[in-house]
């Protein structure tokens, strides 16, 4: 093997993995939220075990919402309903302990400051046409078609919610993508199954229905690899909302703030301000700018606007950083105020976003390309 050949890996969970199920509750109520208040200011978090889910955070509002039926709702749509699981929606005790938000907090943000202080990344790459990166891109598409196929029980039909996928891909000199160099695939199934047949199933059904065929040369396959995996879900293993945020971005390509996205309203910029930093890399990317974009954004509580914007181009654009960071200093709105207007952030569009990233999907308003003539003009 050449030195130049290296590996990269990056993993997804489903919906049906505890800490997903956690932040789907999160922003279901969230959602629930604004749909009746789109002013509301909600920070909600999640801890779920066998038989029991705990809703607690903030929300200040002048609506009433059952949390409970929310939180039911969520989990009866991923798939937990069987007595069985030890964890479903009509059984399992959902325990509210929300509060309102801080007075302190809401000074500052009620005048259009940020809810925090933080630091938020965004990423984009030519390296798939999402401009994502591939290896958690096709970590992701490998569970959207695990869940495609439980929920429509033709095939497979001991598939359970929980699942996990993770991909390693090999690269040559020209930091091309020469191969899968290993697929490791947990998914929870019903007893009596054998590791065989799942094995089969899910290259059949699964791998040979996403990877390039091209990627698949001497490939290693990890399918359940520690014999079973009958128990899963909050019984096999505690959930909590926010644990999963390298899924959530960019499978480790690109740096993270540390801040968690669900539950939280677009006031708190751990959330907006991450949107809006994917927003400007992609649309840097998008217009050939630079074939690898990496945005920092800080901001600080209270204050309407960000205290830096640093840019790392990876040695890929003939622009330096400071005339690009300059360019979007001048161009694009970063206040909080600017980036939930720009991405009208104040919809209950915030549960679908829990599971199978933040990122890479076009239903997002900010994976919107309505910046790239823009940039060609003034900057490419």
């Amino acid at each position: 093997m050449s030195k130049n050949v290296y590996h990269f890996t990056s993993e997804s969970v489903s919906e049906g993995h505890p800490d997903k199920v956690c932040d789907q509750v999160s922003d279901a109520v969230l959602d629930a939220v604004l749909t009746e208040d789109p002013n509301a200011r909600v920070a909600c978090e999640c801890f779920a075990a066998t038989g029991m889910l705990v809703v607690g955070g903030e929300v200040t509002t002048n609506s009433y919402i059952d949390i409970t039926e929310v939180a039911r709702q969520v989990i009866r749509d991923i798939g937990y309903t069987k007595g069985e699981y030890r964890f479903d929606a009509e059984s399992c005790s959902v325990i509210n302990v929300l509060n309102k938000q801080s007075e302190d907090i809401a000074m500052g943000v009620d005048t259009g400051g940020a809810g925090d202080q933080g630091i938020m990344f965004g990423y984009a790459t030519r390296e798939t046409e999402e401009l994502m990166p591939a290896a958690l891109m096709y970590s992701h598409k490998l569970l959207l078609k695990l869940a495609e196929i439980r929920k429509a029980k033709q095939i497979m039909t001991y598939l359970r919610p929980d699942s996990k996928a993770q991909i390693t891909l090999e690269y040559g000199e020209d930091n091309k993508i020469i191969r899968a160099h290993n697929i490791v695939l947990s998914t929870q199934h019903d007893p009596g199954i054998t590791s065989r047949q799942i094995q089969e199933d899910v290259i059949n059904n699964v791998v040979n229905e996403i990877i390039p065929k091209e990627w698949l040369q001497d490939t290693e396959y990890h399918i359940n690899p520690t014999g079973q995996f009958i128990i899963g879900g909050p019984h096999g293993d505690t959930g909590l909302t926010g644990r999963k945020i390298i899924v959530d971005t960019y499978g480790g390509k690109a740096p993270h703030g540390g801040g968690a996205f669900s539950g939280k309203d677009a006031t708190k910029v751990d959330r907006s301000a991450a949107y809006a930093a994917r927003y400007v890399a992609k649309n840097l990317v998008a217009a050939g700018v630079a074939d690898e974009c990496t945005i920092q954004l800080a901001y600080a509580i209270g204050v309407d606007r960000p205290l830096s914007i640093y840019v790392d181009t990876h040695g890929t654009s003939k622009h330096n950083r400071f005339e690009i960071s300059e360019w979007i200093q001048k161009s694009v709105d970063l206040t909080p105020r600017g980036i939930i207007q720009k991405f009208d952030l104040t919809k209950p569009i915030f549960q679908k976003t829990a599971s199978y990233g933040h990122f890479g999907r076009d239903i997002f308003s900010w994976e919107s390309l309505d910046l790239v003539e823009q940039i060609k003009r003034e900057l490419a």
